[in-house]
C-alpha cells in the first residue's frame, strides 16, 4: 500500500501547489506507516524529480508524455492506472483546474470517496475523517471516508512544506494501455502571458474600477513588479475589457489563496470576497472608509490609490 501524489509540471518544474501536495502526502504516509510516491507526467529531468525527496517522496513514477492540460482524460487514465499498480490507499492532488477534474475521474474509476478543498491532515482516530472548506471558505465540514481508496484534493496553503535532505528514486513509468487514446483532439491552446501564474502566486496585486481606466494600470503593474507578484482584477474590470478575463478573481472567476493579497480600489462585493478569502493576509487600499472590503482586511489604508501605490512601490524599490 502507498500514498500516491499527482504532481503537475510546468516548464520542466514541479508546481508549488504540487510540492505542497507531495509534502501533505508524505505526512499521510508517515501517519499510515506507508510510503509516499509521486506520479509526474511531462517534460522534466531526473535531477529535478529526484529532489522531490526533499519533500518526503520516496519514489517518482515519471511518464514522459507532453500532454496539454486540456487532455484531462489522458491524465486521469494514467493516474487511475498508477493507483491500481501501486495499490494506493490515498491519492493526493493539488486543487487546480486540472487537479480537480483528474481527481473526480480517478475517484469514479476506482469507486473511491472524493474530498475536495481539504484544509487539514486526515484524522485516523476513528476511521478516516478530513476537514473541508465549504461555502467559498465561509465554513468547514468534517467528512468521513469509508472506501478502500480515498482521493483528496488539497487546497493551497493547507500545509507549509518543510524541506528535509532526501533523494527520491526516479523510475520511468508507462501505463498498462495507451492513455492518450481518448478520442479527444486538441485544436489550439491559448495561454496567459503574465510572468507570474495567478493560481500559483504567493503574492497578488489586484485592482478594481477605482483605477478609473485601463490607461492607469501601470501603477498596479509597477507595484506587482516590485513585489514579484501576479496581477489580478475584479469582475467589472474584466467585463469592461480593461484587463484580460484570465485575471478575473472572484466567485465566477479564479479562486486564489496567496500569502498576501493587495486589493486596490476594489469595494469588496461578496462575489469578489468569495475568490480571495482564503488569502493568508489581505491588504485593502481604498479612499472610501466605508468600503465593505475593510471588514475582511487584515490591514487597511484609507487613501487614494493614485497617491498610495506609487509611494508604496518607491519604498519597496
Amino acid at each position: 500500500m502507498s500514498v500516491l501524489v499527482f504532481a503537475e509540471l510546468e516548464n520542466g518544474q514541479v508546481k508549488k501547489s504540487s510540492i505542497e501536495a507531495i509534502y501533505y502526502g508524505a505526512l499521510v504516509a508517515k501517519a499510515t506507516q506507508s510510503t509516499a510516491k509521486v506520479l509526474a507526467i511531462g517534460a522534466s529531468n531526473s535531477d529535478t524529480l529526484s529532489q522531490l525527496g526533499n519533500w518526503g517522496a520516496s519514489e517518482v513514477l515519471w511518464l514522459q508524455e507532453t500532454w496539454d492540460s486540456a487532455q484531462i482524460a489522458a491524465y486521469a487514465h494514467a493516474l487511475a492506472d498508477a493507483v491500481a499498480q501501486e495499490q494506493s490507499a490515498f491519492v493526493i492532488v493539488a486543487k487546480s483546474v486540472l487537479g480537480d477534474a483528474v481527481a473526480a475521474s480517478v475517484a469514479a474509476k476506482h469507486k473511491a470517496a472524493l474530498a475536495t478543498n481539504v484544509v487539514a491532515l486526515p484524522d485516523h482516530a476513528a476511521g478516516v475523517t478530513v476537514k473541508r472548506s465549504i461555502y467559498t471558505g465561509k465554513a468547514f465540514a468534517t467528512v468521513k471516508l469509508h472506501t478502500a481508496v480515498k482521493v483528496l484534493s488539497i487546497k493551497k496553503n493547507a500545509v507549509t512544506p518543510e524541506a528535509n535532505a532526501g533523494v527520491a528514486e526516479v523510475k520511468h513509468w508507462q501505463p498498462s494501455s495507451n492513455a492518450a487514446n481518448t478520442g479527444i483532439k486538441l485544436v489550439a491552446t491559448h495561454k496567459a502571458s503574465s510572468t507570474v501564474a495567478l493560481p500559483e502566486a504567493d503574492l497578488v496585486v489586484s485592482a478594481g474600477r477605482g483605477l478609473k481606466g485601463p490607461e492607469n494600470w501601470g501603477i498596479v503593474e509597477d507595484l506587482a513588479k516590485a513585489l514579484g507578484a501576479a496581477t489580478a482584477c475584479s469582475k467589472p474590470v474584466s467585463d469592461l475589457n480593461w484587463r484580460p478575463h484570465h485575471e478575473h478573481v472572484g466567485q465566477t472567476g479564479l479562486k486564489v489563496a496567496p500569502n498576501l493579497y493587495i486589493a486596490c480600489g476594489i469595494s469588496g462585493a461578496i462575489q469578489h470576497l468569495a475568490g480571495v478569502n482564503s488569502s493568508k493576509v489581505i491588504v485593502v487600499i481604498n479612499k472610501d472608509p466605508e468600503a465593505p472590503f475593510f471588514k475582511a482586511a487584515d490591514y487597511g489604508i484609507v487613501g487614494d490609490v493614485f497617491e498610495v501605490l506609487p509611494r508604496l512601490t518607491k519604498a519597496l524599490q
